[in-house]
């Protein structure tokens, strides 16, 4: 668990450097979304494209799939029921905490968890896959869907294919469909650009953590402790759930489903809210709480089914 806890911690330190920069004004106020729209438009994209230049796409009909995929939507219907519907909330608003209540960090904290925890980082792949390819299209087609005072119903419907991340998503499945193996000259500055991603995302992060008001405060607040209770109680018990009963998983498979599904909510749903011109307040404020809370959580999982 100690590499685990490392890995939480590195991402913690970045974060805390991003928060420093924002409070001595060093990029100006600006930078931010600057930095949100670098990683969205530029990096995430690279990353992605690399990450299924071999990725195995039958990973989605594999029967982790159940689990992971059917606890996300569940997490993500019920926030956007409890938070949206009797509310009367703009879409988009409901989408960006639907997606906080859902979409797991399989990328930055995936990885190494999958490593360390479970031994082998395929495990997710299924989650990641999902997320790329289902989660985050339908979700940024809202997020860039009509805004006051203009938009159509065209440009809703058209927003995945006119998505950068998904863009990249696409040409990385049509390479690894296609088993061309592009040359080194190719794949270098694809892959410097890729190494923004993860900088760039949290240190837009960390400063707009300067200034903000405590977390789960204000009028939002109901929606950011939905959205972290679903994320971090709801949503690996949904998970070991369906797992367990449905897609009769144990074992090492239960444990990996558990685990992934356990991940806090990524730092990308708060870099698709501030590139799409969305608020970010909920977005930055589930981000933290479900970090911090995640661990206990993990630690948990990794000792009742490792």
């Amino acid at each position: 668990m100690n590499a685990v806890l490392g890995g939480f911690a590195a991402l913690a330190a970045v974060i805390a450097v991003g928060w420093l920069v924002g409070r001595a004004g060093t990029l100006g106020g600006g930078a931010p979304e600057v930095l949100s729209r670098l990683a969205f438009s530029v990096a995430t994209p690279s990353l992605l494209f690399l990450t299924l230049l071999d990725a195995d796409p039958a990973a989605l009909v594999s029967p982790a799939l159940v689990a992971t995929a059917g606890s996300a939507v569940a997490c993500a219907a019920g926030y956007a029921l409890l938070a949206g519907w009797r509310r009367r909330r703009p879409a988009a608003e409901v989408a960006t905490g639907a997606l906080a209540a859902s979409y797991v960090n399989a990328g930055n904290l995936g990885v190494p968890v999958a490593v360390h925890v479970l031994g082998d980082a395929s495990s997710v792949a299924p989650v990641l896959l999902f997320q790329v390819l289902v989660m985050a299209p339908v979700g940024l087609a809202v997020l860039a869907g009509r805004r006051p005072g203009g938009g159509s119903r065209w440009r809703v419907l058209t927003a995945p294919v006119r998505t950068p991340v998904v863009v990249g998503c696409a040409l990385g499945l049509v390479v690894a469909a296609s088993g061309l193996a592009l040359p080194a000259v190719v794949l270098r500055p694809v892959e410097l650009t890729a190494g923004l991603a993860v900088p760039a995302a949290l240190l837009a992060y960390g400063m707009s953590l300067h200034g903000a008001p405590r977390p789960a405060s204000g009028s939002a607040a109901g929606q950011v402790w939905l959205a972290v209770a679903l994320k971090t109680l709801a949503q690996p018990l949904l998970a070991y759930a369906l797992g367990r009963w449905v897609a009769g998983l144990d074992g090492a498979g239960l444990l990996a489903v558990t685990v992934t599904s356990a991940l806090p909510t990524a730092h990308n749903v708060f870099v698709y809210a501030a590139a799409n011109g969305r608020p970010t307040a909920v977005a930055r404020d589930v981000v933290l709480l479900t970090t911090v809370l995640s661990v206990p959580v993990l630690v948990g999982v990794a000792l009742l089914l490792g």
